[in-house]
C-alpha cells in the first residue's frame, strides 16, 4: 500500500504543479531558517574559539581580587610562583610586572609598555622571534640590560630595521639602555597584553635595574594542553581558597573559560532565533491542511468511486496523510538544501569556518514531516469519513 501511497501522491501533486509548489513555500522557508540559523551560530561559535585559541587556550592569569585582604597581598609574591607551579594541571608560573615608558632610539621616541619575562614565555605564548632571539635564561640569571622589542615598536623605533644589536634607552626615573636582542613576529593581543607594541625585558633586570614594584601585577600561567584547561582555573582558585579563606582574594581568567561563555551566548542566540524561525513552519503547515482540504473537495468523487468499489477509510486516511507527508518532506529537503547553501555563503563571505550540524538538519527535516502529519491528519480524516453515497453525487 505504501508504494502505491506514494506513486498516487506525487501524481497528484504533479498534477498541480504551481499549488504544490506556492504550498510548499512556507515549509521551505521554515526549514532553511533553522537549518542556516542553526549552522551559522555553530560557525560562529567555532570562530570564537578558534580565535581564543589563538592566544592559546592554555594559559591562564591569576590577578589580585578586589577584596583581596592583607593575607592575600602578603602572599601575592614572586616566591609563590614554584607552589602555583605545583598544582596539578599547571606546568610553569611566571609573575608578570609591566608598565607605561617612553623608549628611545636615536631621534625616534615611543610611548609604549615594558614588560617583564622569562625564557618561559616564549612556550607560553608561542612566541616566534622575527629576528635574533627571545630571552634567555642566562640572560636571567646575569640581569643582563636587554630587550625584546614587539614587530610595532621596532618599526617605530627602527623604521629603517637593524634593530637587532642596537640600543635603546628606557626613560624614567632609573634611565636605563638596553641592547635589542630580538624582534618578535607578529602576534595577536591576549589576556591584556599586547605584543606588538610592547618590550619585553628579563624580570631580573627590571627589578633590579628599573623599578621594584612590592608584588606582581599578576601570574600568567601555562597549563597542560593535554588536561581541561577549565578545570586547572577551577583547582587554582581552590588554592587561593585555601591559602587565604577567601574567594574573591584572586581573580582567575582563562580564555577557555572566555571561549565557553562567547560560544554559549552564541548558540543561546542562535537557539532564540531558530526558535522564531520555526514559527514559519506552522504557518507552513496552515497552509498545507488548508491545501490538503482543497484538494479532499476537488477529489470528492474520486474517494466516493475508491469506497464504492470496497476501499476502506484507513485506505483512504494512509492516502491523503501521504500525500501530505509527501509535501512537508519535499519542502523540508528543499530547506535543509537552501539553509546549508545560504550558510556557507554567508561563513565564506565572513570568514568563519562552515559548520553544518547534521543533527539539525535531520532535526528541521523530521520536523517537516511532522508538521505535515500533524495537518495533514484532519483533511485526511475528513476524506476517509465521507459517505460514498454523497461523494458520488457530488459536483
Amino acid at each position: 500500500m505504501i508504494p502505491e501511497n506514494l506513486r498516487t501522491s506525487f501524481q497528484s501533486l504533479a498534477g498541480n504543479k504551481l499549488r504544490t509548489l506556492l504550498s510548499m513555500i512556507g515549509i521551505v522557508i521554515g526549514v532553511a531558517s533553522v537549518v542556516a540559523i542553526t549552522s551559522y551560530g555553530s560557525s560562529a561559535a567555532e570562530n570564537i574559539k578558534a580565535q581564543i585559541a589563538k592566544a592559546g587556550l592554555e594559559t591562564i592569569t591569576v590577578a589580585l581580587g578586589r577584596d583581596a585582604g592583607a593575607e592575600a597581598r602578603r602572599l601575592f609574591k614572586d616566591t609563590l610562583a614554584p607552589s602555583l607551579a605545583a598544582v596539578d594541571g599547571v606546568l610553569d608560573a611566571i609573575p608578570v610586572n609591566q608598565r607605561s615608558v617612553t623608549i628611545r632610539a636615536g631621534k625616534e621616541t615611543a610611548t609604549d609598555t615594558l614588560v617583564t619575562a622569562t625564557s618561559g614565555f616564549k612556550a607560553l605564548f608561542s612566541l616566534e622571534a622575527a629576528e635574533g632571539r627571545f630571552i634567555s635564561d642566562e640572560d636571567a640569571k646575569e640581569r643582563s640590560p636587554v630587550v625584546v622589542l614587539g614587530a610595532e615598536l621596532a618599526t617605530t623605533l627602527f623604521p629603517a630595521g637593524g634593530a637587532v644589536g642596537s640600543y635603546v634607552r628606557v626613560l624614567g626615573e632609573n634611565p636605563q639602555q638596553l641592547r635589542v636582542i630580538g624582534v618578535l613576529a607578529e602576534k595577536n593581543d591576549t589576556m591584556g597584553m599586547s605584543f606588538d607594541s610592547s618590550a619585553f625585558v628579563p624580570r631580573s633586570t627590571y627589578l633590579s635595574r628599573i623599578a621594584r614594584p612590592s608584588r606582581p601585577d599578576r601570574f600568567v600561567i601555562r597549563a597542560d594542553a593535554a588536561r581541561d584547561p577549565a578545570a586547572t582555573a577551577k583547582r587554582i582558585e581552590t588554592f587561593f581558597f585555601e591559602l587565604t579563606g577567601s574567594s574573591s582574594a584572586v581573580r582567575v581568567m582563562s580564555p577557555s573559560t572566555i571561549a565557553e561563555t562567547m560560544s554559549g551566548v552564541t548558540q543561546t542566540l542562535a537557539a532564540f532565533l531558530t526558535g522564531i524561525a520555526a514559527i514559519s513552519l506552522v504557518v507552513g503547515g496552515i497552509g498545507i491542511m488548508n491545501i490538503m482540504l482543497v484538494s479532499v473537495t476537488e477529489r470528492t468523487r474520486e474517494i466516493g468511486i475508491r469506497k464504492a468499489i470496497g476501499a476502506q477509510p484507513g485506505a483512504i486516511l494512509a492516502q491523503f496523510l501521504t500525500e501530505a507527508v509527501v509535501l512537508t518532506g519535499s519542502g523540508g529537503l528543499a530547506g535543509v538544501a537552501l539553509g546549508a547553501l545560504a550558510s556557507y555563503v554567508a561563513t565564506r563571505v565572513l570568514s568563519y569556518p562552515f559548520v553544518l550540524s547534521a543533527s539539525a538538519c535531520v532535526l528541521a527535516w523530521g520536523v517537516s514531516a511532522a508538521t505535515g502529519i500533524f495537518f495533514g491528519l484532519y483533511p485526511a480524516a475528513r476524506a476517509a469519513r465521507l459517505d460514498p453515497v454523497a461523494a458520488l453525487s457530488y459536483e
